[in-house]
């Protein structure tokens, strides 16, 4: 199905183009309209060249798109380079308007189907069946996560734990015996891959007699480092002493790309203050008009390094609804130090609408102008929650706080604490420019469904 729907991104971008140039008058030899045809015949495996098929790149990160544009940019600097060098004439539309046309509608065309796939793996089909092999949380864990994230497309479907433990389900999914009898598991429920989460017990040697046993019957081997949630640039292999030895960077919490952060946050939330302007006064007219009280709402929250500062929203609860909260206590939904209702009876029904689409934060841009927020970034706590985070939790003040971030596109409220904690880490530990711009890219859809808003 890609290779077609690639093929037919190409053809259309090359009918698109000379349609165009049919339409302002141009004469069209036939030979020009050939050349076109060859390279959109091309286009499918130049994205081969570029690893755009590869099994592994479908279905989440960027990999997939990163060789969309290695196979598209490689065709088109190609057809420019080899006309140059051989002095021949070829329209500068088929460079200039073809190649990329067909770059954007097959990146479009991917990302597309990347949600039909999703969808598909939510329904429970085109799941890959794996062999969890660790000790009980951390295979409890997984569990957890791929059913709860099934877009990964893998399901756990069996565990092998350490020598002597209890041999009970975890979570549902049988045990099949310990460490030694991995390749007996695979064979017993046919699995595609097996996932070595991090456990003492399985050393260098262990890990590679297991991958020469699993090669034969072609089946992944997938295994999680000791340091956890550090991945992407910061990560890479280099030999030492004759060991591949993962070298780990430190994250930036300075320097140029953290100015260049800033600079890009600032500027965004300038231009979104002057897009939201008019909507933001509509909304603030109508909060006056339905319940008695100021249209904002400001409340202290602990930004970067622990720093106070006053958060601006709009009140979608009743006036002095702080007060209120000493008797809601024992009615606390949350797992953790945070304080959620889902039928919270202070929100006022605005309020309620403006909570489930997240448009009572707007008027945070002007905490992100003036420095105080990013527009991606842990969430803001307040100071009573702060006074209640052990050490590994005060990790999340090293940056600033933002008005979405991954917990706003993993499940917002109906997250529990510990998984809020741990996204929120996972930003910190590997925050880039271009993550920033993907979960703004998601926060749109989180927002439009208003899932796990209240």
């Amino acid at each position: 199905m890609l290779v077609a729907g690639d093929l037919a991104c190409a053809v259309l971008a090359c009918e698109i183009v000379l349609g165009v140039r049919l339409w302002l008058g141009a004469f069209i030899p036939l030979g020009e309209a050939v050349f076109g045809l060859a390279l959109a015949l091309c286009w499918p495996f130049a994205l081969a060249l570029g690893g755009a098929y590869r099994r592994r790149a479908h279905g989440e990160g960027t990999e997939e798109f990163r060789a969309v544009f290695q196979g598209g940019i490689g065709l088109t600097a190609a057809v420019a380079i080899g006309a140059y060098a051989t002095q021949t004439s070829i329209a500068r539309s088929f460079v200039m308007a073809m190649l990329p046309g067909a770059l954007f509608l097959t990146v479009f065309f991917r990302y597309r189907m990347r949600k039909r796939l999703h969808r598909r793996r939510a329904a429970g089909d085109y799941m890959r069946q794996m062999v969890a092999v660790g000790h009980r949380e951390s295979v409890l864990d997984l569990v957890i996560q791929l059913r709860r994230q099934p877009y990964h497309g893998m399901a756990v479907v069996a565990a092998c734990l350490p020598s002597g433990a209890e041999r009970a389900d975890v979570g549902g999914v049988p045990v099949l015996g310990d460490f030694t009898d991995v390749p007996e598991a695979v064979a017993k429920v046919k699995a595609d891959a097996v996932a070595i989460l991090a456990c003492p017990e399985l050393d260098g040697t262990a890990l590679r007699r297991l991958a020469w046993e699993l090669e034969n019957d072609r089946v992944d081997l997938f295994v999680a480092p000791a340091l956890m949630d550090v991945a992407g640039p910061r990560v890479s292999i280099r030999p030492m002493a004759g060991m591949p030895l993962l070298h780990v960077e430190h994250p930036e919490f300075t320097g140029t790309r953290y100015w260049v952060k800033n600079l890009f946050d600032r500027c965004g939330a300038g231009c979104a203050l002057v897009v939201l302007a008019l909507p933001m006064l509509l909304i603030s007219a109508l909060i006056r008009a339905t319940s008695p009280g100021p249209a904002l709402f400001r409340q202290s929250r602990v930004g970067k390094g622990g720093v106070e500062f006053r958060v601006v929203k709009f009140r979608t609860m009743v006036e002095g609804a702080e007060s209120l909260k000493g008797h809601l206590l024992p009615e606390n939904e949350s797992d953790g130090v945070l304080f959620k209702i889902r039928k919270d009876p202070r929100i006022t029904r605005v309020g309620a609408s403006l909570r489930r689409y997240s448009l009572d934060e707007l008027p945070q841009l002007l905490n992100v102008i003036r420095g105080e927020m990013s527009l991606v970034g842990p969430r803001p706590p307040l100071p009573e929650e702060v006074e209640q985070y052990g050490v590994d939790v005060r990790r999340r003040l090293v940056v600033k706080p933002g008005m979405t971030g991954l917990w706003q596109v993993s499940g917002r409220s109906d997250l529990s604490w510990e998984e809020s904690v741990r996204l929120d880490l996972r930003y910190v530990e590997n925050w880039s420019l271009f993550l920033d711009l993907q979960i703004l890219w998601k926060t749109w859809s989180a927002v439009v469904h208003g899932e796990g808003a209240y």
